[in-house]
């Protein structure tokens, strides 16, 4: 069966297992809608590449929009940030349609709200999380969300050996500090636009009620929207009392919900292939949780999650997602 036929067939079955959803699967997505920011309407025309060659402090290196977004060899602004990546990382595979790693979640792992902060995960659980993307077991519950099915068709394509030079390569390189987490009352207004939901500026900018949401944006827009700076990561704007709740949860105060630490460990810093859940993105983890919740992930693991998600509602989830997006990572 070739990559494009197994690509094909995965997006078939993440296309007909996101219409079998049922009402609450639905509403629950709904309730999440922070999480996902599916961009209402046709994406953003991408500004023209003018031919202006762009910089960023404490860089020698200058590119165009262009070279700053090519799927096939994306600027590393950073070079000595990271070790020598692996082609798979670099440049991709053009000739079976693999885009090079580092484009959404950049040379040093970090990754942005749409996509995954892949720096210092397990190796082996990153390449099981490949394989259940590669054989349909990895989905997501929201069908609108765009890079699930090119991370399936990715994972697809990708050889053996590709999928761990990558894994090896990202689980080299330790979770350091990249959002920051405040609680407050009004958040920025903000737009839903690729997978992440930005400031309003010019007329539109203002405050709002943050309701129950969280509101992940980057630090900088320009640097992280148009240039795709991998030093300047992300505010995440919480409800006051969100940490503490998720505290609470996360270590067992729901009579109906497993506490995190019985397979993450006392700290949540993970065990053996189970990942820490320390400082990641609170928008990603909302994601996952809802995903286990709903059956779009059933891999080698899923069954572990399954009870322990059971027993959550939207307010958990951002409760959770709060309190451990709060945490610094283990040095």
């Amino acid at each position: 069966m070739t990559a494009l036929t197994r690509l094909r067939i995965a997006i078939i079955a993440f296309s007909l297992a996101a219409l079998s959803l049922p009402g609450s699967a639905q509403s629950l997505v709904d309730e999440l809608a922070w999480a996902y920011a599916i961009t209402p309407g046709p994406a953003a025309t991408p500004p023209v590449d003018d031919g202006t060659r762009h910089s960023l402090p404490g860089s020698e290196r200058q590119f165009t929009l262009d070279q700053i977004r090519n799927r096939m060899g994306p600027a590393d602004w950073f070079p000595g940030d990271h070790p020598s990546m692996p082609s798979i990382v670099a440049v991709g595979r053009e000739a079976a349609g693999v885009w090079a790693c580092s484009l959404c979640h950049y040379p040093n792992g970090k990754g942005r709200p749409e996509n995954a902060g892949v720096a210092g995960l397990p190796t082996e659980y990153f390449i099981q999380q490949m394989y259940d993307l590669k054989n349909g077991l990895r989905t997501s519950s929201e069908p609108r969300k765009p890079n699930t099915p090119l991370m399936i068709g990715f994972a697809a394509a990708m050889t053996d050996d590709e999928i761990r030079a990558a894994a090896e390569y990202f689980g080299s390189m330790r979770w350091t500090p990249w959002i920051e987490v405040v609680e407050t009352d009004t958040v920025p207004k903000t737009h839903p636009q690729g997978g992440m939901n930005l400031r309003f500026e010019g007329a539109a900018a203002g405050t709002e009620p943050i309701g129950r949401r969280i509101i992940e944006t980057p630090i900088n827009t320009e640097y992280t929207e148009l240039l795709r700076n991998p030093r300047s990561g992300f505010i995440a704007y919480v409800p006051k009392g969100a940490i503490a709740r998720g505290e609470a949860l996360a270590h067992g105060s729901k009579s109906a919900v497993t506490a995190c630490t019985v397979c993450h460990g006392d700290n949540l810093d993970g065990l053996a292939v189970v990942p820490s859940l320390r400082g990641r993105s609170p928008s990603y983890i909302a994601r996952q949780l809802a995903d286990f919740k709903q059956g779009a992930r059933h891999g080698v693991w899923a069954p572990l999650m399954g009870p322990v998600v059971a027993g959550l509602n939207a307010d958990d989830i951002l409760n959770l997602s709060a309190y451990l997006a709060s945490l610094a990572p283990t040095p």
